[in-house]
């Protein structure tokens, strides 16, 4: 029995879980019948006070007598997707749905560990947003543009579609252009939030740059089997870029999560991280507003790398597309049978309502796909963002070594320019086991393999 039984049989956060799995442990070291366990816990939250004389279950009795936390009693409801998901990104969920503004939520076949939401966690809140519900890199974005170059020009070419990437965007956490690029974005009103009035200048240097992490820049084959996306059915050259708001989005999360800890000292402290701003008060607004302009700098940002290597190429863009995730949007939903407004947060998943056109990447090795959503209002009109991590990056950086990686690339036809160990195909979930996982999610339109990639070298400290 674990801490997701007891959330499930009624136990309140704080004092009496801590209390629970202290009655559990002494219970099971005195001999108790384990098959009673779940009997014995409901026997007691169900009468707490019969047993606050028990020299066993005294302790967990008179915890429970306590006044609850500042918490819904049980999780609202949520559904998961996909099998065998990272029992500590189950139990982020489980905790997250506890908040007393959530509505409900979802589970995506990635999901794995993050901060407050695990990451391909979806919740729904009343009039509030989450600041790491949201996430540290605020609108990480994919984008993809396909180009009329020819697909042979991957091998014959591919020096100067190295060149290309290189010479127009930036790696690495501190990553500039030296000479600024200009973006429409620099206009808009950067005085919303006293951060992002701050960063302007920083956000201006950084503008057209991808940062680190799991962001990337590669060139690869798109391969369409319809006309549904407004092409002919064949193989074309696309590029694919997956970056956020880099600096100042940290930035703006970084001071935002702080301020709603401090604004809501009554919450246990299992929930500390899942702390909101009302849209009511004027830090949430200050914050939504932020949000929102950190979305439009990170498009900014995907617009400047893909017009300029296009035009470093000399290329026509036959079609492009791109979606947020990391964000939160105002949505109308059915909750409890009722259609209401929401807000939705989507830390690592993507907007999946129907008809929605999306892009789930795989890894440096594997497919990705354009996707169109199908609606699916358990899911809350969402989809994984991507096929998700199973290892962390230290044990990565432990367990693999370049000459196997290397070899793993070759076989599949993948020239790599820089990247850490920390992000080799190895650490993720089989891409076509998570599609398969939310087919009632999305359709796939077509196939994007890699071919040339390219993200932040070793040493690195990540920012998605």
């Amino acid at each position: 029995m674990n801490t997701k039984d007891l959330i499930r049989l009624g136990v309140p956060l704080g004092e009496a879980q801590g209390r629970g799995v202290d009655f559990i442990s002494t219970y099971v070291l005195r001999g108790g019948d384990k098959t009673r366990l779940e009997q014995e816990v409901s026997a007691i939250v169900a009468n707490p006070a019969a047993y606050v004389q028990d020299s066993l279950r005294g302790e967990f009795a008179k915890a429970l007598l306590q006044p609850a936390p500042f918490a819904h009693a049980k999780p609202v409801p949520y559904k998961q997707w996909g099998e065998g998901l990272e029992h500590e990104a189950v139990m982020q969920m489980e905790t997250a749905c506890l908040v007393p503004v959530a509505l409900a939520g979802a589970l995506m076949p990635d999901a794995h560990v993050g901060y407050g939401l695990p990451i391909g966690g979806v919740l729904a809140t009343d009039n509030a947003v989450i600041p790491y519900a949201v996430g540290v890199d605020i609108a990480c974005r994919m984008k993809m543009t396909i180009l009329d170059i020819p697909t042979k020009d991957l091998e014959r070419k591919q020096d100067r579609l190295t060149k290309a990437i290189e010479a127009e965007t930036r790696f690495g956490v501190g990553a500039v252009f030296k000479n600024r690029r200009e973006h429409r974005v620099l206009e808009a009103d950067w005085s919303c939030s006293p951060i992002t009035k701050q960063s302007r200048d920083k956000a201006w240097s950084q503008l057209g740059t991808s940062g680190s992490g799991n962001h990337f820049v590669e060139f690869g084959t798109f391969t369409v089997g319809d006309s549904r996306l407004g092409l002919q059915p064949g193989d074309y050259l696309a590029l694919l870029s997956h970056s956020g708001s880099r600096g100042t989005g940290a930035a703006v999360c970084d001071y935002y999560s702080k301020l709603a800890v401090r604004k809501r000292p009554e919450l246990p402290r299992e929930l500390s991280r899942l702390a909101w701003l009302s849209l009511d008060e004027q830090e949430g607004q200050e914050y939504w507003a932020a949000m929102e302009l950190m979305g439009q700098y990170a498009a900014a940002n995907h617009a400047l790398i893909h017009q300029h290597i296009a035009s470093y190429l000399g290329a026509e863009v036959l079609l492009d597309l791109e979606n947020h995730h990391n964000f939160a949007w105002k949505e109308k939903h059915f909750i409890n049978g009722v259609q209401r407004e929401v807000v939705v947060h989507r830390k690592g998943a993507t907007p999946a309502g129907k008809g929605t056109l999306g892009i789930i990447p795989g890894s440096m090795a594997s497919p990705g796909f354009v996707v169109r959503g199908k609606g699916n209002d358990d899911s809350l009109h969402s989809a994984s963002h991507g096929a998700g991590r199973v290892m962390s990056r230290t044990r990565a950086s432990q367990t693999f070594n370049w000459k196997e990686v290397n070899m793993h690339l070759r076989e599949r036809g993948v020239t790599l320019i820089s990247a850490g160990l920390d992000e080799v195909p190895m650490v993720y979930k089989d891409i076509h086991q998570v599609m398969a996982a939310q087919s009632d999610l999305v359709e796939v339109l077509g196939r994007f393999d890699p071919r040339l990639v390219k993200m932040a070298p070793a040493g690195e400290r990540p920012e998605d």
